[in-house]
């Protein structure tokens, strides 16, 4: 809506995974790098921790664009309150596994489990290396499910593929409580919040792909959506985002505190 009022040639804070976008901070150039490392050297299982709206997804998202083709298919779990049978299953299914044979009523776990191992053999053949990622996983509330991922982590040595563990840092806690699969994880990567000079770079690179070449926020209006944020990409978004259509409709030339506070405020942020 307000792209052509600000000259933008693309909606700059967008929460999507548009490799253009990415601002590459210490944190977070870090976290795809280890990831990287770990499906390309095949170490099996890693774990990406940080908060809410960190960019944990965006990350994961970006680094399979970034990987060759050969890892593949992906896999993403989002609903992290599955049993151990449903969480196989449910792997299985977007393998490729036969869903009259998942439904089988004779079937169980053995059963579920020997369906997924199948698919990893069909992808072995194919010189593919599937790619299974689990988000939110501080909401998984079965210990069984941490025990059911090392289990299926014993098939990487004749099937080759990749887990990644993605959630809040409550993770770090729990798997040291799980000895066992702790140890097969050959990366842990944490994400931080930016700094305040990370914030300023990253708005203004992310209004710079976008095709803006002068300031629209002025100096402390960049200070006030990193006090406001906390450095947190996904408030930053919001926050940058709703000023610039405020902005838009007020038939401004230059954000300020004013506004910032006026969105932070109205989504919030401000108490």
């Amino acid at each position: 809506m307000y792209s052509q009022y600000w000259n933008l040639e693309k909606q700059p804070f967008e929460n999507d995974s548009n490799p253009e976008f990415f601002f590459r901070s210490r944190t977070h150039q870090a976290a795809v790098l280890k990831l990287q490392y770990l499906v390309e050297s095949h170490r099996g299982a890693g774990l990406l921790c940080g908060g809410t709206g960190s960019g944990k997804t965006y990350l994961t998202r970006l680094l399979l664009q970034e990987l060759d083709e050969q890892y593949a298919p992906v896999v993403f779990v989002y609903y992290p309150f599955l049993t151990p049978t449903e969480l196989v299953a449910f792997i299985a299914g977007e393998l490729g596994a036969d869903e009259s044979e998942l439904r089988h009523e004779q079937g169980g776990f053995d059963h579920t489990l020997r369906l997924f191992q199948d698919r990893l053999r069909f992808y072995a053949e194919k010189h593919q290396h599937p790619i299974i990622v689990i988000d939110e996983a501080h909401l998984i509330e079965e210990q069984r499910v941490f025990q059911t991922i090392q289990l299926l982590l014993n098939y990487r040595e004749e099937t080759p593929f990749t887990v990644i563990i993605s959630g809040q840092q409550s993770l770090l806690n729990r798997l040291t409580r799980l000895p066992e699969l702790e140890e097969r994880i050959g990366v842990k990567s944490l994400i931080h919040s930016f700094s305040r000079e990370e914030t300023i770079q990253y708005v203004t690179h992310r209004l710079q792909v976008a095709g803006l070449s002068e300031a629209v926020f002025d100096d402390a209006a960049l200070h006030e959506i990193h006090e406001l944020s906390g450095g947190v990409p996904r408030r930053i978004n919001r926050i940058a985002d709703l000023s610039l259509l405020v902005g838009f409709a007020d038939g401004m030339t230059t954000l300020t505190t004013k506004e910032i506070a006026s969105v932070a405020e109205e989504i919030g942020l401000v108490v």
